[in-house]
């Protein structure tokens, strides 16, 4: 089966002067020549044709699981340790740092770490240098836990079949600044935002960082786990393919041929540019996600299909599962998915219409503007080695019967066809234009919204498993 891979820049330089310098990946229309020496210098700034995959965040990457010899020396000294309990959240968040994700990072922040990202975006590193962190990734603690701790420096952390998962180590515990974290990870604290209801309005008051030692790799034994390979494994994946640049595409929806025409035009403009054998990495959302999402399973039961039909190339594409949790926090979780994909080897990144976005949860409009993610992310700080790939609009051409990229000159000609619609031919049962969606993946759809059944509350369907 194939998996996908994502690669991305370099930090940014401590200051950003006046200009603004961003990182957009410049018209393709004049392709570099085969000795790969850029027609511009503006262009040799911004994009380095280059062999080899690109460095990790802080030159390399974090593995934060012990050795097989030291596994049950930890799980005898955790029967004497206090003991904290993970949420399923938690648990994905331990699997993010132990893999590499978060690299530098090696373990859940502590307070300076907790702040450089809310207020920065970025953590300094000891040279001076910066890395993008845009997103808190901290473990909330209640006042009994807290104390249940007391003076120990290290905390054995469960989950919620009281499983030990890892030891944390040289620990620091400090205030839980809910509505500060809330405000500036999401510039709003408006209720009804889902991954804020989840993890954040009922956790304790305080929290706790320190560094991991994970027991033993995460497995969810959902029959997925094939697919979730570790940055070191889509690494190698892309050597053993000897790929020279490789392009990442996050998702949290089905694939349609629109999604299929970016990315296989992304390949010839790379192609065009001098590069021999660009990889996509597809790469699907995979921890936690709000209630309304189609599921991971059903998710990449339909990117299958998609690879089956032919839409994609299997010999050019890496499918896998990003195994972090979804805030929905726009432009700043998009540097996050940016950042750690830079750790999995990609150095392109296709950033479409309001990446990470949702509908704003008290009013009907969205959350975020539309084009500030892909403007953000081609300023932040840490992401300067990131080619920044903005999203082509495509739309259903009614004159070819298939997706095309829009033509603002014969608009007539288009439809544009929303999530909602979509959902909404799926759940009737009906088919969409032809040549909108691969006929597999098309039928997947219309399996999984036949599969919901009525919650106890009526309120929200329940989906049956892939």
């Amino acid at each position: 089966m194939a998996s996908t891979i994502f690669i991305q820049t370099p930090f940014q330089s401590k200051s950003l002067n006046k200009s603004l310098n961003t990182h957009f990946v410049p018209s393709f229309k004049l392709p570099v020549s085969l000795s790969f020496k850029p027609r511009t210098a503006a262009f040799s700034k911004r994009v380095h044709i280059r062999a080899g995959l690109i460095e990790p965040d802080g030159g390399k990457l974090v593995d934060l699981h012990v050795s097989k010899p030291e596994r049950e020396l930890n799980k005898r000294e955790a029967a004497s340790l206090p003991k904290v309990k993970l949420t399923p959240i938690d648990v994905q968040w331990v699997h993010v740092l132990s893999e590499g994700w978060a690299s530098p990072l090696t373990g859940f922040m502590r307070e300076s770490e907790f702040l450089q990202t809310l207020h920065f975006n970025s953590l300094r590193l000891d040279d001076g240098s910066f890395v993008n962190m845009s997103v808190p990734i901290v473990l909330a603690i209640d006042d009994l836990q807290k104390a249940s701790i007391g003076e120990s420096n290290r905390v054995a952390l469960l989950d919620s079949d009281d499983k030990l998962i890892a030891i944390l180590t040289d620990i620091e515990i400090y205030k839980h600044p809910k509505e500060e974290r809330i405000a500036r990870t999401w510039g709003t604290t408006a209720p009804g935002l889902p991954y804020v209801e989840e993890t954040i309005t009922n956790a304790g008051n305080w929290l706790i960082g320190g560094d991991l030692e994970v027991i033993a790799p995460i497995k969810y034994n959902d029959g997925l786990d094939r697919f979730r390979l570790s940055p070191v494994e889509l690494r190698k994946e892309f050597e053993r393919r000897n790929a020279d640049a490789v392009f990442a595409f996050q998702l949290r929806n089905p694939v349609h041929n629109g999604h299929a025409l970016l990315m296989t035009d992304t390949r010839r403009r790379l192609l065009e540019m001098g590069y021999k054998n660009p990889i996509l990495l597809l790469h699907p959302l995979g921890g936690y996600t709000k209630a309304d999402d189609v599921p991971l399973s059903w998710r990449m039961k339909q990117h299958e299909k998609v690879l089956e039909d032919g839409v994609l190339d299997p010999e050019t594409t890496v499918v896998s599962i990003f195994p972090s949790p979804m805030h929905y926090a726009g432009p700043t979780e998009v540097q996050w998915h940016a950042k750690a994909r830079i750790n999995a080897g990609a150095n392109f990144y296709i950033v479409g219409r309001d990446p990470a976005g949702m509908g704003h949860p008290v009013e009907k409009r969205d959350l975020y503007d539309a084009d500030h993610g892909k403007k953000v992310l081609s300023m932040a700080p840490g992401l300067e080695r990131l080619n920044i790939l903005p999203f082509r609009v495509a739309a259903y051409d009614n004159t070819q019967g298939k997706m095309a990229f829009f033509d603002p000159s014969r608009a007539q000609d288009f439809l544009f066809i929303s999530g909602t619609k979509m959902r909404t031919l799926a759940k009737n049962k009906e088919n969409p234009p032809a040549g909108f969606m691969c006929p597999g993946g098309w039928e997947v759809l219309v399996e999984y919204y036949a599969s919901l059944t009525p919650s106890d509350n009526d309120r929200i369907p329940q989906p049956v498993a892939a």
